[in-house]
């Protein structure tokens, strides 16, 4: 990594756009844009683009990379578990789950189709390169994700958890196509990657983030209920949780994201079931109906360790969206980079998307709006890096290396300049639209 600046001048950059993203809060919440498009601009403007005080070589930095992109990932996809609304039911998960298995699946295959035709790439990169930018990211989407425990909106609850979910189904897409470069073992017409990478591999990652996360909420559920004043540091509990849960899936080649994902989402299932058997539910009368409503539940550690994940995830995505301003040259924007990323925005995404939700109930308006906001971001990044680092050849590394860049790019500022004008003009339209399902309040 070439780099003019100095740590002092590392601290004070940092420094200063932690204290102007604190003090110009309201103002942020007032503007058009995301927060990423700001770090972007910071990046760019001190990067190769504009003053050129530092530049970030992926290629040659692609270990630290994987590292940090790595670890934002896993901080994302527990803060995006515990806010999954209580109970778990099929019609509030399955378009979600079509967007993450069947949507995942076609975008992979119409980006593969269209590197391969119309630039040239050998099939195994295109397939690549599908996998690496057909993920949505828990990271840079959280404007369109679910903002609290008790958030019943459609829309943030299906892209919450397609994010959580296809940041570990792409995956198997993503060892396919380096299979297909011959860096990976795939087996004879690809028995192999079908059994292990796709079957045991995510079967057991949800096991063993289901198992984990039910564990580790009726361990700490008991201590608390044997003494309320029990002192347990939940911010260690949930860290430890990330860590011993990816740890052990990748010891048992299972997907780890979709591991720390699911475990998440058990914690808070398994708490908040504790407390309906402890404390009760009551009814209230409801329209024509009853409605169960719960009594306040006690504090439980995946409410008290959300912040300080969500603090983390700020953190890393300034950080990492400042390195990705600072890899840009002027001449980083060729039409084959930008033509890749409008044909994934618009021909790819909303294509995959229509094709997954055929035959359900889900709303047009829904529908459009999914297509639309396929944020793509961290998880490229690292799904990239990890390529990088088992064995992606030099002259493949920069040829996506270059193409992911652009889509990232473009997708902060795409989606970022248009989260917040559509999201207000459909807000109430939306919220007409929630599922008559009930959610569980927040403690």
């Amino acid at each position: 990594m070439v780099n003019v600046l100095t740590n002092a001048q590392w601290f004070l950059l940092i420094g200063g756009v932690l204290l102007v993203r604190g003090l110009t809060t309201p103002l942020m919440h007032s503007l058009p844009v995301t927060t990423a498009i700001v770090y972007l601009v910071v990046g760019l403007l001190i990067g190769p683009t504009g003053l050129n005080l530092f530049h970030f070589n992926p290629l040659e930095e692609s270990a630290l990379l994987e590292w940090l992109t790595e670890a934002a990932v896993l901080i994302s996809l527990y803060a995006a578990g515990v806010k999954m609304p209580v109970p778990v039911r099929l019609a509030r998960w399955r378009t979600p789950i079509l967007l993450a298995t069947v949507s995942m699946a076609f975008t992979v295959a119409l980006v593969a189709a269209s590197a391969h035709f119309a630039l040239g790439l050998p099939v195994g990169a295109a397939v690549l390169l599908g996998a690496i930018v057909a993920p949505t990211d828990p990271v840079l989407a959280t404007d369109v994700q679910i903002r609290h425990p008790g958030d019943r909106d459609r829309l943030r609850l299906a892209l919450t958890c397609e994010a959580g979910m296809n940041d570990g189904s792409a995956f198997p897409f993503v060892m396919l196509g380096m299979g297909l470069l011959g860096l990976h073992e795939i087996g004879q017409f690809g028995w192999r990657w079908a059994l292990l990478d796709v079957l045991w591999a995510t079967t057991a990652g949800i096991a063993i983030g289901v198992f984990s996360g039910s564990a580790l909420a009726q361990v700490v559920h008991r201590l608390r209920a044997a003494d309320a004043k029990h002192g347990l540091l939940d911010d260690f509990l949930g860290l430890g949780l990330i860590g011993v849960v990816y740890g052990l899936s990748v010891l048992a080649s299972a997907w780890g994201f979709l591991a720390v994902f699911f475990a998440a989402v058990a914690v808070r299932q398994t708490e908040r079931g504790l407390s309906r058997a402890n404390t009760g539910a009551a009814e209230w009368p409801h329209g024509g109906g009853r409605e169960t409503r719960l009594p306040a539940c006690p504090r439980t550690f995946s409410d008290g360790s959300l912040v300080f994940k969500e603090h983390l995830e700020r953190l890393s995505e300034l950080l990492l969206i400042l390195l990705l301003g600072g890899t840009l040259f002027t001449d980083s924007w060729s039409w084959r980079a930008v033509a890749g990323a409008l044909f994934l925005f618009i021909v790819a995404r909303p294509i995959s998307v229509l094709i997954a939700l055929l035959g359900t109930r889900t709303p047009w308006r829904l529908r459009g709006l999914a297509a639309w906001f396929g944020v793509r971001g961290i998880g490229s990044l690292y799904y990239l890096m990890y390529a990088i680092q088992h064995g992606l050849p030099k002259d493949l590394a920069l040829e996506l290396t270059h193409l992911t860049l652009i889509v990232v790019t473009m997708s902060i500022v795409v989606h970022g300049t248009s989260v917040k004008p559509l999201l207000g003009r459909f807000r109430p339209k939306l919220r007409s639209m929630r599922s008559d399902h009930r959610s569980d309040r927040p403690a």
